[in-house]
């Protein structure tokens, strides 16, 4: 898909001798646009949801959340989470955009870690009756760890993780030139296609448009490109 998306974007700004965008250019705004387009998934879906709860949805084709649901799952991964014993504490994903449920899995049950704040594990750990045991594990979260208590589960692969991650980064990819043109190399060892659905091909486009508009000092792409969003948008309200 990566390379339809640099032809349309590359005939509509040539079109009118509006300009050219390198290899690099074009993967820097591709992939801001990606991320743009996954986290709109998200405000989609919390607004679709609400709309559902208020019978403003219908079921089967039309049951937008549910369609929203199937693409953020496409993002959505278990992590067996590393231990430092260093740090005493559990490595997180370093792609990961949210975190989901986190469960203690090296213990005769499975059960889920409930998270805590920082300034209650102190009483917990006070109380006997409250303090973390394997059963009823706790964890803390911190920048890119988690501690999990009772101090006893400090083994990698104890603790599993689902989160979902960000879409990897798109690179289109090139070896040599053709008439002054880079060509397209999709068996390139660092080649990285668009993770989004298909469908949101258009989408792609268009931000970019945006940002090669605003990069090239071309108002009227931008305009042009913002429009086609805005009445998209209005279209699936």
């Amino acid at each position: 898909m990566i390379n339809d998306v640099r032809n349309t974007v590359l005939a509509i700004l040539n079109k009118d001798n509006r300009g050219y965008l390198t290899p690099e250019q074009f993967n820097l705004y591709a992939d801001n646009a990606q991320k743009e387009i996954f986290e709109q998934y998200f405000h989609d879906y919390s607004r679709a949801i609400n709309k559902r709860n208020k019978h403003l949805h219908t079921s089967g084709y039309g049951d937008i959340p549910k369609r929203l649901a199937e693409v953020i799952d496409r993002f959505t991964f278990p992590s067996s989470l590393t231990y430092n014993g260093t740090t005493l504490k559990y490595t997180l994903p370093t792609d990961a955009y949210s975190f989901g449920t986190v469960s203690y899995v090296g213990g005769a049950n499975n059960v889920e870690i409930e998270p805590v704040e920082h300034n209650k594990i102190l009483y917990l750990d006070m109380s006997l009756d409250t303090a973390p045991t394997e059963l009823y594990p706790v964890y803390t979260r911190y920048d890119g760890e988690i501690q999990v208590y009772p101090n006893t589960i400090a083994t990698t692969g104890d603790v599993l993780m689902t989160y979902v991650r960000y879409p990897a980064t798109p690179k289109w990819t090139y070896s040599g030139f053709a008439n002054g043109e880079p060509l397209f190399n999709q068996s390139a060892t660092d080649y990285q296609d668009f993770e989004v659905p298909e469908d949101d091909k258009i989408n792609l486009v268009e931000k970019i448009l945006q940002y090669a508009g605003v990069a090239l000092r071309e108002v009227e792409v931008v305009k042009a490109a913002k429009a086609d969003e805005i009445q998209e948008k209005q279209e699936q309200q």
